[in-house]
């Protein structure tokens, strides 16, 4: 998956597991910038009676680098509080929610937003709630009623949400895990079988999200507009992480007590970082580092397995793939340095030489009128690499470039293999059966317990 249960330590604590991260220019406010962090890794819509929630115990981090030295310039903090309406009863609900101060609901959870820029913490929101799950028409009977009330304006100017969404991340799960047994390209693989569709392995699947709105002036690092797509002032790189206490101690009675400072468990920059490129050793320390020591990793970024994982159950199908030998450095450069002036016509997003897993986003390119799900490899400059948009088939772009379709970007002198530009899981927004909004927060309405498709 994107990064949903990539590490093994991380994989026993989803409550901390940061999944997906996207930053894009609002396409129905393109004077704005939409950040969102996702949690909690597929998600059974039926998940009662204790449905999914938000850690009391977790620190949710949003960072913006905005002059490429791989540090956090500006963070948004998330943190969460649980309550109970009646502790005597096993109920989520005792009725159905009208409103998220219906007394029906029973489990309510409330946050607070702080911005820490330039060192100074500032609470924005206190007490801010978050909607209930998703649990089926008898419970929740206008579901986006209450999705809509915990949309929060805040007096700064940033506008937030957080809570249950759908999953917005597709892949097929069980063709990449068996072996890359891609289904459209099954005939050419070590086990030989007809060419089928995708399976999206996440559909039906919810996950928690926070989500920020923000201007784009609030971004930069002057306090700009960014309207020049070649000036490194428009480029930020985001990342979203989770930190829990260093010290946790079980009590006898069922107590849980936390102490000491905040330890960073969990991170998130480019989609299937952590999950392709970190090998299975290392990616728990990985979890727990800063971008800015993403230098550490740089061998696992010019020399990746999933190419030699390709050539060897696809036999014959990447020649030339399989000769190339050379430190790849376009998978520098689309990853940890962002790409320079110069390699693709009119888009930049480079922010310096600081080796760090950004998600870096160019705010002065504005929406795509007509976009395309393969971003830049299908020439649509607002995709990604170029920030993530909800929608953007980020496995399959990925998968195309490892496989050697973005070589020739930095030497010209390779000529990709023609699998290379057509390899794909063959899973795209139409096995989505939850479809994107067209607003903030953009992400679809949450899968029911009570309608999910078995």
């Amino acid at each position: 998956m994107s990064s949903h249960r990539e590490a093994p330590e991380i994989s026993k604590d989803p409550v901390a597991d940061n999944t997906d991260v996207y930053a894009f220019v609002s396409p129905d406010n393109p004077n704005t910038v939409t950040l969102i962090a996702n949690y909690i890794p597929a998600e059974a819509p039926d998940g009662g009676p204790n449905f999914y929630e938000f850690g009391d115990d977790v620190l949710y981090e949003i960072h913006i680098d905005n002059d490429g030295d791989g540090n956090s310039d500006i963070t948004y903090q998330f943190q969460f509080q649980t309550t109970l309406q009646d502790s005597n009863t096993f109920l989520y609900n005792t009725g159905p929610i009208s409103s998220l101060t219906d007394p029906n609901w029973n489990k309510r959870q409330l946050y607070s937003v702080t911005r820490i820029k330039n060192g100074q913490a500032i609470v924005l929101g206190e007490n801010l709630p978050s909607p209930p799950c998703n649990i089926g028409p008898t419970s929740t009977p206008d579901y986006e009623a209450l999705a809509e009330q915990a949309i929060n304006v805040l007096p700064s100017g940033e506008t937030v949400f957080a809570g249950q969404r759908a999953e917005g991340f597709y892949v097929d799960l069980g063709a990449v895990f068996d072996l890359l047994d891609l289904r459209p390209f099954q005939n050419l693989h070590i086990n030989p079988m007809p060419p089928a569709s995708g399976v999206n392995g996440l559909n039906n699947l919810n996950v928690h999200t926070m989500a920020i709105q923000l201007p784009k002036s609030m971004l930069t690092r002057d306090g700009s507009n960014p309207t020049n797509p070649n000036d490194g002032r428009s480029v930020i790189g985001v990342w979203a992480s989770a930190s829990r206490r260093k010290a946790i101690i079980l009590g006898p009675n069922g107590d849980v007590d936390e102490y000491g400072p905040w330890v960073q468990v969990s991170r998130f920059g480019d989609p299937l970082f952590n999950e392709v490129i970190i090998p299975l050793g290392l990616k728990d320390f990985w979890n727990s580092q800063l971008p800015r020591n993403d230098k550490q990793f740089l061998n696992y970024v010019q020399q990746p397995e999933v190419p030699v994982r390709l050539v060897e159950v696809y036999p014959g199908v990447f020649p030339n793939l399989a000769a190339y030998s050379k430190p790849r450095a376009d998978l520098v450069a689309i990853l940890l340095t962002g790409i320079p002036a110069g390699i693709i016509p009119g888009f930049q997003n480079f922010t310096g030489q600081t080796l760090a897993d950004l998600m870096r986003l160019n705010m002065a390119i504005p929406p795509a009128t007509a976009p395309n799900i393969l971003g830049i490899l299908g020439g649509d400059l607002a995709g990604f690499p170029n920030g993530r948009r909800v929608f953007d088939d980020v496995f399959t772009i990925e998968l195309r470039a490892l496989a050697g379709v973005t070589i020739p970007l930095v030497d010209p002198s390779f000529t990709p293999d023609a699998a290379a530009s057509q390899v794909t899981d063959g899973v795209t927004p139409s096995n989505i059966n939850s479809p994107f909004l067209a607003s903030f927060p953009y992400l679809g309405t949450p899968y029911s317990g009570f309608d999910v498709p078995s």
